[in-house]
């Protein structure tokens, strides 16, 4: 599980003129690994892989497994609502020389929890990869129930979940049955400190996209003891948290990150540009972050 610890960023997928940003996003990677994130995990929600072409989501996992250099972790999203899909991707993703993969619970199709355990057993069994399982039902339209965690936490390449139901109380449940081989990885950003403390290992991430290194911070306070310091990084980070979902994900985060300079703040439709209203409070956030470049609003 050491892999699958600290902060680990749900990358955006820069884009530039409707293409995907290769010299961007390869200076996104090296920007987190002198910044102190502990992996990268490119292809999921935050990295738009909705409408991403499958050329694109190839190029985007190859790009940053070698970028990446095998400084920190790369684990690719790889999930679909159609299991062979899911097996070519994770395929590829182990192909590509990535250290896991990411796969979310089928969306739309809403299996049932039998369907679950079969759609996810059988790419465990098309790759060697380990395989960090996605539950967010709001996305979704489906939730992973604890005991069917149980039963694929029994299969050796399943290693853990990455937790967004919201739910502390699933996520309890989730540890108590499948031990401390099975990774509990926070799915969200406000529930970072409270995951860590009832066994979790870590973060996937969308405020590090902004703020890389006080995210680590709080994971490394509270893994080697330092309770005061780990709930006062929770409680800074907290109303830049609140700012990143003002609306849809990932709107706010790349929004804020073109008014920090990082990346052209371009979206793929059906996600457009933020409100104006939403964006003069998200400028507001950042500047009391001190978070905007010099010469923008």
């Amino acid at each position: 599980m050491t892999q699958f610890r600290g902060s680990m960023v749900a990358l955006v997928t820069p884009f530039c003129n409707g293409r995907v940003d290769i010299p961007r996003l390869k200076g996104l990677v090296d920007w987190h690994v002198r910044q102190g994130t502990d992996g990268l995990v490119p292809c999921g929600t935050t990295g738009e892989s909705a409408t991403l072409s499958h050329e694109e989501h190839e190029q985007v996992i190859e790009v940053v497994i070698q970028a990446a250099r095998g400084r920190i972790p790369v684990i690719p999203g790889t999930g679909s609502n159609n299991t062979d899909e899911a097996i070519r991707l994770t395929r590829h993703a182990e192909r590509a020389g990535a250290d896991a993969a990411l796969l979310i619970a089928p969306y739309y199709n809403r299996p049932t929890q039998e369907g679950l355990y079969r759609h996810f057993k059988a790419v465990a069994e098309a790759s060697r990869l380990p395989l960090i399982l996605y539950n967010i039902a709001s996305r979704t339209g489906v939730n992973i129930e604890p005991e069917t965690f149980a039963r694929l936490a029994a299969l050796k390449t399943i290693a853990g979940v990455k937790e967004a139901s919201g739910s502390l109380e699933q996520m309890a449940r989730i540890k108590a049955l499948c031990g401390d081989r099975f990774a509990l990885i926070a799915g969200d950003d406000a529930l970072t400190l409270p995951v860590l403390a009832i066994g979790g290992t870590g973060v996937i991430s969308v405020v590090a996209n902004i703020l890389p290194k006080p995210v680590a911070q709080l994971v490394k306070a509270f893994e080697r003891g330092r309770m005061a310091e780990a709930r006062k990084l929770h409680y800074h980070l907290l109303a830049i948290t609140k700012a990143m979902f003002l609306e849809t994900n990932p709107i706010p985060v790349k929004t804020a990150m073109g008014l920090m300079g990082l990346l052209e703040p371009e979206l793929r439709l059906p996600l457009c540009p933020m409100s104006p209203a939403n964006q003069e409070k998200l400028v507001a956030m950042l500047r009391q972050y001190h978070l905007l470049k010099q010469g923008r609003r």
